[in-house]
C-alpha cells in the first residue's frame, strides 16, 4: 500500500511531537507492504525565522508573499532546518529517511501562482521516478514544500498542494493530511466523520471552513479528482493516531466524492 503523509509545521515545531510522529511514521514504513512518503510544511517556523531577521511576513488570501529575500529563507527553513530535524527524528526512530525538495530530479515543477505573491508557485507537474527508486529500497522520502522549474527558478509551494501533486504522480492509495485540529467541523462545531465533495464546497462557501482548513479541503478535493482512493484529515496531535487509522478506526474526517 502506498501512503503519503503530509505533516503541518505546527506538529513539527515541538521536539516531543516531532519525535512521536517520527516513531509512528517509522512503524508504518517498517511494514513490508507499505511504501511511505512524507511531505511537510513549516509556516510557523518560517514566520519565526523571518521575525528574528527583522522581515515582516505578509499574506494574501492565506499565502505568504515571497520576495527574493524570503525565497532564500524558504530554502533555509523548509529545505534546511525543518527537513533536517524531521529526517534526524525519523532516523532515530529506526527509519531510513532521505531529505528532498520538489527540485530534486523534477519531483514537483511549479509556475507562478500570482505575480502579486512573488515566488509562490502552483504545482503543474510531478515526476515520481525518484520516489519509485527510493521506496523500492525501503527508504522513506521526506519532501519539503519547495519546488522549481526547468529554468532553475525556485518556488515556495503550499504544502497541501505539494502533497496532492506527489500523491497523484506516485499513485498513492492513502493521502493523510496530519494537522493540529481534530477534523472538519460543521456549522454547529461538530466534527464530521465523512464529508462529501459537495459538503466540503458548502462549508467553504458558507465561511465555516476558512484559512488552513479551507486549503486542506480544496486540496483534498483535488486529490479525489486525481484518483487518490482514500483522503483523510487526521488529528496529528493524538498519540497513536497513525496506527489506529491504518487499523480501520474512524478518526478525523474522511473525504469522499
Amino acid at each position: 500500500m502506498r501512503i503519503l503523509i503530509k505533516l503541518g509545521g505546527t506538529l513539527l515545531d515541538d521536539p516531543d511531537s516531532r519525535s512521536r510522529l517520527a516513531r509512528e511514521i517509522a512503524a508504518v514504513a517498517s511494514a513490508p507492504e507499505n511504501e511511505t512518503v512524507v511531505v511537510h510544511g513549516g509556516g510557523k517556523q518560517m514566520t519565526r525565522f523571518l521575525a528574528g531577521s527583522g522581515i515582516e511576513s505578509r499574506f494574501i488570501n492565506g499565502l505568504r508573499v515571497t520576495t527574493p529575500e524570503i525565497i532564500d529563507a524558504v530554502v533555509k527553513v523548509f529545505a534546511g532546518s525543518v527537513n533536517t530535524q524531521l529526517v534526524s527524528a525519523l532516523r532515530a526512530a529506526g527509519a531510513s529517511p532521505v531529505g528532498l525538495t520538489g527540485l530534486d530530479a523534477g519531483l514537483v515543477d511549479a509556475e507562478i501562482f500570482d505575480p502579486a505573491l512573488g515566488q509562490v508557485g502552483r504545482p503543474v507537474c510531478s515526476d515520481a521516478s525518484l520516489l519509485e527508486l527510493l521506496v523500492r529500497k525501503y527508504y522513506v522520502p521526506v519532501v519539503a514544500c519547495v519546488a522549481g522549474d526547468a529554468q532553475g527558478r525556485i518556488f515556495n509551494v503550499n504544502a497541501d498542494q505539494m502533497a496532492v501533486a506527489l500523491a497523484s504522480s506516485f499513485r498513492v492509495n492513502k493521502l493523510l493530511f496530519m494537522t493540529d485540529v481534530e477534523g472538519v467541523l460543521d456549522g454547529a462545531g461538530v466534527i464530521r466523520e465523512v464529508v462529501t465533495e459537495a459538503q466540503a464546497r458548502s462549508l467553504i462557501d458558507e465561511g465555516v471552513a476558512t484559512g488552513g482548513m479551507q486549503a486542506k479541503l480544496e486540496s483534498a478535493m483535488l486529490a479525489l479528482h486525481a484518483g487518490v482512493e482514500d483522503v483523510v484529515i487526521v488529528p496529528g496531535a493524538k498519540p497513536g493516531v497513525l496506527g489506529l487509522l491504518l487499523s480501520g478506526f474512524r478518526i478525523g474526517t474522511r473525504l469522499v466524492p
